[in-house]
Formats: structure tokens, C-alpha cells, sequence
């Protein structure tokens, strides 16, 4: 059976479809938009899901609609977001390292934004928008930091990941530093966001991530062609007419935007963006990047994991950084014997 398809528009323009792909979307979307229903009715005034979607659509009573589009709407809507915007970043540092393990989760962007963070928690008392910028600068700094020093005629996988797995572990030291002069009230103030949460999210962090992610997901959709050319090589991609270091220095400041600003909304929420891109790769048997496969699968892991984090522990009990960290270590752990039994590795 062909997954591959050309379709022809009536002014002439050939595009290639791949089916399978096409489909798994469809499906992750599906998923990630019945979660997204479930989990809005799910909490200490449960709402049966027919009338969350007469609520968002208008029709509810006073009750639904201020339960619904005030209170959790927007956190639904955050972790959507910032599932997504995971999951096509750790795509993306996985296609230009070309390695299973070049994720922001290994690379360091996520202990830059903590630091940022603990910076304006610790030595300045910031306030929750203070936190949120202190977060977006760390993550930049780092990224930025993590490019310039892996640079040397070009940006080679190896190197990246290497670069920033020290980058991480100097981070890490410096973030335990600063928990350890802080105070009590800070210290927790500071676990509670390291942890990843969706916890008290409201529209002040939904704009700010929706018009990022409008500005970058197409930027970086629009360049997937010349990503795909580069997994064959700089020299073949050079002869194909792609400009690779520009394409590639386009994609990593997208990729540290979109984790940045992900890690700023909700916390360093952690095996997203080393899982989605893997599992969706796995779904669509496509060797190529996966880029909008794996920003639904984002999407979807963080929504389903936020649901199981309430309906176990309850809205506030556990947060979901706690969930996705165990669930992608036990992925990790099946991921390492099913390639030692195929003697992979």
C-alpha cells in the first residue's frame, strides 16, 4: 500500500501527501482535543463533557461558563501550548543533532530558564510575571551560550549535545547553589515551579504563548523541507541548494524560543520534548523530522498527563512535570530494552 500521494491543484502545484503521517495527526489531534474536553470537566465540581462543550460553545449557565472559561479554559489551553511547543522543539534539536538524545531536557534549556527563574526568586523576590521573564531570558542565555561555544566552522550534532550536556551540568550546580542561600519560603516557592505545573494558569500566560507559537510554527514548517535535506549531510544539502547554516541558526533560535517560552509558562516540564518527537516518529514510520506529528503529540502527552494528574491526586496535588518525568522514564526504560533485544545497542 503506497503512503505517499501527489495532489494536484487546478493552478498547477504538485504537492506530496503522506497518508500515514496525515492520519497519525488527525489522530493526535482528535486525542488531544478529547483530553483537552475531559480534563476540563474534571475537578472538584465535575461537568459532564456534553455541557463543557455547550459551555464553550455559549450555551451553558453562569456557573459552567465562569468554571469553564475562567478558571479552566486557560490552564487547558497553557498545556496545550506548552505541549506543543515541546514537543516541535525537541524535534527540532533532535533533526539538527540528528541525535535521539539532543532535547532540551539533555541540552540544558531547561535548567538556563530555571536558573533565570531562581535568579529573580531568590535574589529578587520576584513577582509571577518577574519569574516568567527571568525564565525566558535564562532559557535564551543558555541557548545562545550552548550555540556559540559548540560552533567551529558550523554546529555539528555531536558537539551540541556534548556542549550542552556541560552547559546542564553547570547550570544544575549553579540552581542547587541558589536554592541553598535562599530562604525557607523562597525555597519551596522555587521547588513548586522546578517541578512543572499547571497550577493557577490563567489568559495572562495563554496570549503571550499563542502569539509566539503563531509566529514560529509556521516560520519553522516553512523550512521543513530544507531540514529533511539536512539529515543527508551538509556537503549533499549544499548541493541541493540549502543554506544550511542559515536554516540551521533559523530552526535553533525558533527551537530555544518555543522551550523558553514553554518552560516560562508552566515550569521545566520534563520528557516532553525528549519523548513526543520518538513516539510520533514511531507512529508515522517516517524517517523524516516529524515536525507537525510531533507538536501534536506534545500536545496530547502533557493534556493526558495533566488529566491523570487530577483525576489521582486531585487538582492540586501533584504536578504535572512529577507526571511526565515518570512516564518518560518508564518509556526511557522500555525504549533501552527493546534495542538491547534487537541488538542495537
Amino acid at each position: 500500500m503506497k503512503t505517499n500521494r501527489a495532489i494536484r491543484t487546478p493552478g498547477g502545484l504538485s504537492v506530496r501527501l503522506d497518508v500515514r503521517a496525515f492520519t497519525v495527526v488527525l489522530l493526535l489531534l482528535a486525542a488531544a482535543l478529547t483530553a483537552s474536553v475531559v480534563l476540563i470537566g474534571t475537578g472538584d465540581f465535575p461537568i459532564p463533557a456534553g455541557d463543557v462543550l455547550k459551555t464553550l460553545l455559549g450555551n451553558g449557565n453562569a456557573g459552567q461558563e465562569f468554571i469553564v472559561n475562567e478558571l479552566r479554559l486557560p490552564r487547558v489551553l497553557v498545556g496545550l501550548l506548552v505541549g506543543a511547543s515541546l514537543g516541535l522543539g525537541g524535534a527540532l534539536f533532535q533533526a539538527v543533532s540528528r541525535n535521539p538524545l539532543g532535547s532540551p531536557d539533555i541540552l540544558g534549556l531547561g535548567q538556563g530558564a530555571t536558573a533565570g527563574a531562581l535568579v529573580m526568586i531568590v535574589l529578587f523576590s520576584g513577582s509571577a510575571a518577574e519569574v516568567t521573564v527571568g525564565a525566558l531570558v535564562g532559557g535564551l542565555v543558555a541557548g545562545l551560550s550552548i550555540y556559540v561555544l559548540a560552533w567551529k566552522q558550523g554546529v555539528h550534532g555531536y558537539r551540541l549535545v556534548l556542549v550542552g550536556i556541560g552547559v546542564s551540568a553547570i547550570l544544575t550546580a549553579v540552581n542547587g547553589y541558589l536554592l541553598t542561600v535562599s530562604d525557607i519560603v523562597d525555597a519551596a516557592r522555587a521547588m513548586v515551579w522546578m517541578t512543572g505545573s499547571l497550577s493557577g494558569r490563567d489568559w495572562e500566560q495563554v496570549w503571550p504563548l499563542l502569539g509566539l507559537c503563531a509566529v514560529l510554527v509556521p516560520l519553522v514548517l516553512a523550512n521543513a523541507r530544507g531540514l529533511r535535506m539536512m539529515e543527508m549531510g551538509d556537503d549533499v544539502s549544499n548541493a541541493l541548494g540549502v543554506r544550511v547554516e542559515r536554516v540551521r541558526a533559523l530552526l535553533m533560535v525558533a527551537a530555544v524560543l518555543l522551550t523558553a517560552s514553554a518552560t516560562a509558562a508552566a515550569g521545566p516540564v520534563s520528557f516532553v520534548a525528549l519523548t513526543a518527537p520518538q513516539l510520533a516518529r514511531r507512529l508515522t514510520r517516517s524517517p523524516g523530522p516529524n515536525l507537525l506529528p510531533s507538536l501534536c503529540m506534545g500536545a496530547a502527552l502533557l493534556v493526558s498527563a495533566d488529566w491523570v494528574s487530577q483525576k489521582v491526586f486531585g487538582a492540586d496535588q501533584m504536578p504535572v512535570g512529577v507526571v511526565t518525568g515518570v512516564l518518560g522514564g518508564v518509556y526511557l526504560l522500555w525504549l533501552l530494552v527493546t534495542e538491547r533485544k534487537a541488538g542495537r545497542i
